[in-house]
């Protein structure tokens, strides 16, 4: 009798290859078992883990004071200092004050938190699928010690701050332009760590909407922004603006945990400040030419975008201005506005636990979509994963954070090259490009 056990084994190694590539019907099965396990994982670290206070307290103590009817922000302040996050953090915790009779029940805060982690989780593997991610890559993005703690264990405000992020691509991948700047608006209201992917959504409104689309969706960010603020800009406009979105906020060395291989003297130096935020800026800007605006630019040069563009017009006929639309994909979505993220947290001056919230569901699929080999893959997550959870942080777990984020926006560069784009611009297209004036 002929031994059948190799083919067995071999069909068995092509049927979980098929699965974890995405060439099975049962593909789709993946990321739902996923999160079955993980919401029972969050029950199950609710259950056995101590919660953790570092920042629910401050929280409540300073809505308490809205609560009692301060809108002065210069006057809000909790244990760990004054509130230093937009009116929409404001707004969410003084519901989940009231939820949590006055931020007292904590255990109750934790099963809302863990609700929102499931949420968020669901809608990242939304656009993950969207994206054609393989469904290897899922399991990732519930492996994650550090980020369970920052939602059930800390119930810190940047768990609601990267639900809308998340919710705005979703709506971005979709097209639904005006639903996702909402998203995002009421997101970056929540913390000002939102305002990062900024320039990534400006280079996606521009080639998917064009320029007077672009310009509503960006005036309906705005306007939500100073409605949400409103209450505030009544008392002391000057306050909440410097208080909300506070960028010459000095930062403490024993709290970091990127930066620390430098020293203290070089963390707290206006001269290394200055060296990150030039960085920032000029890995932006190579970005954005290079990678952001490849669908724009295959059709005309920069200069020829520049002109019209600054004249509120647009700078393409009806029918490149589809063919660059159509560049705009749900994999694009991804890749630009998760890039212009991590490249901002690179060169963040300062980055505590809680920011691990905005990599460590961005960073598999950034690895995936460069190409790197899978087992490349999984050892910079657990590399990153690890460095992240070492407390507190060491020169060496700062400099493999730092490593780490530096590779992935190498690895950004990548995919952005992979994005498609239309057919390069021939000699007739351009003879035949329309005149600025009849834009």
């Amino acid at each position: 009798m002929t031994d059948q056990r190799p083919g067995i084994v071999a069909q068995a190694v092509t049927f979980v290859g098929d699965v974890a590539n995405r060439r099975h019907v049962l593909s789709q099965l993946v990321p739902i078992g996923l999160w079955v396990v993980d919401a029972l994982l969050c029950a199950l670290i609710i259950w056995k883990v101590p919660y953790t206070e570092i920042d629910w307290k401050a929280y409540m103590e300073q809505i308490a004071q809205y609560m009692s009817g301060e809108r002065d922000y210069t006057k809000i302040k909790g244990g760990t200092g004054p509130l230093v996050y937009p009116a929409a953090h404001v707004y969410t915790y003084a519901a989940l004050y009231q939820i949590t009779d006055n931020g007292t029940n904590i255990l109750r805060a934790q099963y809302i938190f863990a609700v929102l982690y499931m949420i968020t989780l669901a809608v990242v593997m939304m656009c993950y699928w969207q994206a054609k991610v393989p469904p290897y890559v899922f399991p990732l993005l519930i492996a994650s010690k550090r980020l369970h703690s920052i939602f059930v264990l800390r119930c810190f405000n940047d768990c609601f701050a990267i639900l809308f992020l998340f919710l705005a691509i979703f709506a971005f991948q979709r097209k639904a332009w005006t639903v996702g700047g909402v998203l995002y608006s009421w997101g970056l209201g929540i913390k000002m760590t939102l305002l990062l992917v900024l320039p990534a959504i400006a280079a996606i409104l521009f080639q998917g909407r064009g320029v007077s689309g672009s310009l509503k969706v960006a005036m309906i960010i705005l306007q939500l922004q100073i409605a949400i603020g409103n209450s505030f800009f009544q008392s002391n406009w000057t306050g909440y603006l410097t208080r909300a979105f506070e960028l010459s906020r000095q930062f403490f060395f024993k709290w970091t945990v990127n930066w620390r291989f430098v020293g203290e003297d070089v963390f707290l130096s206006r001269e290394f400040a200055l060296t990150l935020l030039g960085l920032h800026v000029l890995v932006l800007a190579a970005f954005m030419v290079k990678k952001w605006l490849r669908p724009a630019l295959s059709r005309r040069p920069l200069m020829d975008l520049i002109g019209p563009t600054l004249q509120l017009s647009s700078p393409f006929g009806p029918r490149d201005e589809a063919l660059v639309a159509s560049a705009i994909t749900p994999q694009y979505v991804m890749t630009t506005m998760l890039s212009a993220n991590i490249i901002g947290l690179l060169f963040a001056r300062s980055l505590h636990y809680q920011f691990y919230a905005y990599i460590a569901w961005a960073t598999p699929y950034l690895l995936w979509r460069s190409g790197a080999h899978p087992v490349l893959q999984y050892a910079l997550w657990a590399l990153q994963e690890w460095a992240w959870n070492v407390y507190p942080s060491t020169s060496a777990s700062s400099a493999i954070v730092i490593g780490v984020l530096a590779i992935t926006v190498v690895m950004s560069w990548v995919a952005g090259s992979k994005e498609p784009v239309p057919a390069p611009v021939t000699a007739t297209q351009t003879q035949a490009a329309p005149s600025k004036k009849s834009d």
